[in-house]
C-alpha cells in the first residue's frame, strides 16, 4: 500500500489536471437523487441491469456476464463508456457493444465509494473520505483537493468553471479547483446541471436558477422538500420536487428557461414519494417509478408501461446517444 501510495504522490508531482472527456453521469451520483449513491440503496444484490435502443419500448437485461449479488450499486457514464460502481469495484460496458461484455477495471487498492461525473473529469471519493481524479485512460486516481468533504454534486460549465453543490451551499472555481468561492450558503445544493449559460439546481427548498455565471441564486420553484433531480432536456429542463403537502414527489419541466414550471405527471404517472429519475430519448420522456420504467410520447400527458418494477424497485435511468441504461435500486434514489 505504501508503494501504492508513493506512485500516485510522483505521479501528482508530474502531471497536470487532465480531461477525461466525461459525459454528464445519468444519475449525478447524489446522497438523494442524480452525484453520490446513498445509503438507502443498499440492497440484497443482483446483477440486473437493462438497455433499451428504441426510445424506451423495448428492454434487454445486459448484466448476465456481471458477478451475481453485486450491492450498493450505482452508475454513470465516461468517456462513452457505461461503468457500473459496487462495492468499490468498477465494471465497465462499451456503449453498444454486442456481444455484452463487462471488464472489471483495477484501481491500485483505493476504495472508491462515491463517483461524480462533469464534463471533462471523473472524481471519486475513498472510504477514508479523501478525494481522487481518475487518470485519463487508465484505473489511477490522482490525489485532489476540494472545498468541502459532504460533497453532492459536481457541474463543469461549458466554458470550464467548476461548481460543488455541498451541505452548506455551493462553491465555485474558475481556475479547475486551484481556489474556491462560496457562492450559495442558503442549504444543502443537490444536483446542478447547465444549459445556454443558466445553471439550474435542487437545493433544501426545491429549485435554484442563476443567470450570471453563479454568483446569485434565485428560488424558482418551492414546494416546501428538496429538489430531488434536474436534467437537461430539448425545450429546457426537467426536474423531480418534493411537494410537503401532498407528501409525493412530483415532476415538471420548464421550457422558458427554468423561470416558470408545468407538471407533466398526467394520466398513468401515479403520484409516489419514490419516482427516481426523468429523462429525455428523442421526442419521448422516461420516468423511473416504484411501478417500473414509464414512457410518454405526448409531453406528459399520458403514460404507460414499458418495464415492471422488480421486486419493489425502482429504476434509475442513464442516457448515452440513443440508448437507455435502468438499474433497479431499492427506494428508488
Amino acid at each position: 500500500m505504501k508503494i501504492q501510495i508513493l506512485i500516485l504522490v510522483l505521479l501528482h508531482s508530474l502531471i497536470t489536471c487532465q480531461d477525461i472527456q466525461a459525459q454528464d453521469s445519468v444519475f449525478n451520483f447524489n446522497f438523494i437523487s442524480n452525484n453520490t449513491m446513498s445509503e438507502k440503496n443498499v440492497d440484497l444484490g443482483s446483477n440486473s441491469v437493462y438497455q433499451s435502443s428504441d426510445n424506451g419500448l423495448t428492454w434487454q437485461d445486459i448484466g448476465a456476464n456481471l458477478p451475481g449479488n453485486l450491492k450498493n450499486k450505482a452508475f454513470f457514464v465516461n468517456n462513452g463508456t457505461f461503468s457500473l460502481l459496487s462495492d468499490y469495484q468498477i465494471y465497465n460496458f462499451k456503449n453498444g457493444s454486442n456481444p455484452v461484455t463487462w471488464e472489471k477495471e483495477y484501481s491500485l487498492g483505493i476504495n472508491i465509494k462515491d463517483i461524480y461525473t462533469c464534463k471533462s473529469i471523473l472524481i471519486g471519493r475513498s472510504t477514508e473520505g479523501d478525494f481522487f481524479q481518475k487518470l485519463n485512460a487508465s484505473g489511477l486516481w490522482l490525489p485532489i483537493q476540494m472545498p468541502n468533504s459532504m460533497i453532492r454534486t459536481i457541474l463543469e460549465t461549458q466554458n470550464g468553471t467548476l461548481f460543488v453543490g455541498c451541505d452548506n451551499g455551493i462553491f465555485k472555481s474558475t481556475d479547475k479547483g486551484k481556489s474556491w468561492k462560496h457562492v450559495f450558503e442558503d442549504g444543502i445544493a443537490l444536483n446542478m446541471v447547465e444549459s445556454n449559460g443558466i445553471i439550474i439546481a435542487g437545493g433544501q427548498q426545491g429549485i435554484l436558477r442563476s443567470t450570471n455565471g453563479g454568483e446569485q441564486w434565485d428560488w424558482v420553484l418551492r414546494e416546501g422538500g428538496v429538489g430531488i433531480s434536474t436534467e437537461v432536456i430539448d425545450v429546457g429542463f426537467a426536474a423531480i420536487t418534493y411537494n410537503t403537502t401532498s407528501k409525493t414527489r412530483r415532476v415538471r419541466i420548464s421550457t422558458d428557461g427554468g423561470l416558470s414550471w408545468q407538471a407533466i405527471d398526467g394520466s398513468g404517472l401515479k403520484p409516489n414519494s419514490n419516482i427516481a429519475s426523468i429523462k429525455q430519448i428523442g421526442k419521448n420522456f422516461i420516468c423511473g417509478h416504484p411501478d417500473g420504467i414509464l414512457l410518454s410520447t405526448d409531453k406528459g400527458k399520458t403514460w404507460k408501461l414499458v418495464l415492471p418494477t422488480i421486486k419493489n424497485k425502482v429504476f434509475n435511468l442513464s442516457v448515452v446517444g440513443k440508448i437507455i441504461y435502468a438499474i433497479p435500486l431499492n427506494g428508488g434514489c
